[in-house]
């Protein structure tokens, strides 16, 4: 990704092997982080908690090997002498702000994941407040204390509701990283295409 191929004829073998560890880093981790990053609002949107926790690990992942990238393409154009050209300091640069990029896509998806855990109890909790409300009153007791069964059937809806507006704010912040990642994402897929084209063009 950092390096231009025009003189791989006139290269030695080391200069060979740094830059097939250039090519493997490149290939083995971009293409997966990419795909962990772009799949992560959709299943935030459907809520799979689990899912989401899985692409936050994959992404943390293959965004600490993506530094394979940068450091054989940093050793490799200094073996090729070419560390000076304008356009390899941008292709760097580049990489370095994506690679912030994606330290903060984690942080959001881990933030996501809490915020789908928290929805998720209370939902959980809302479900188990309004259970005994299916059970039937005795009518002895609706006979001999006619407000007492008014008042339990209002408390017994007011605790669903109260949970559901615990659990919004929640749902709110989910919704919010959900759209924040794939913002973030589309910005670090729009600067590898950058730098591929930096590559290609100085080739």
């Amino acid at each position: 990704m950092f390096l231009a191929t025009g003189a791989a004829g006139a290269m030695t073998f080391p200069q060979h092997l740094v830059l097939w560890l250039h090519v493997a880093f490149a290939v083995f981790t971009v293409g997966p982080v990419t795909v962990a990053i772009m799949s992560t609002p959709r299943y935030i949107r459907r809520r799979n908690t689990q899912i989401v926790r899985y692409l936050s690990r994959t992404t943390f992942v293959f965004t600490l090997a993506s530094l394979g990238v940068l450091i054989a393409g940093v050793v490799l154009g200094q073996m090729l002498k070419i560390d000076g050209k304008p356009w390899l300091i941008v292709s760097l640069t580049l990489f370095l702000v994506a690679v912030v990029l994606l330290v903060l896509i984690v942080r959001d998806q881990r933030r996501a994941i809490r915020a789908l855990e928290e929805a998720a109890e209370h939902e959980h909790a809302a479900e188990v407040t309004a259970a005994p409300a299916t059970i039937p009153a005795e009518p002895v007791a609706a006979e001999t204390a006619p407000g007492a069964g008014t008042d339990a059937q209002l408390s017994q809806q007011a605790a669903p509701a109260a949970d559901q507006a615990a659990s919004e704010p929640a749902h709110h912040l989910a919704t919010v990283e959900r759209g924040r990642i794939a913002m973030l994402g589309g910005v670090v897929s729009l600067i590898y295409l950058v730098i591929l084209v930096l590559m290609v063009w100085n080739s």
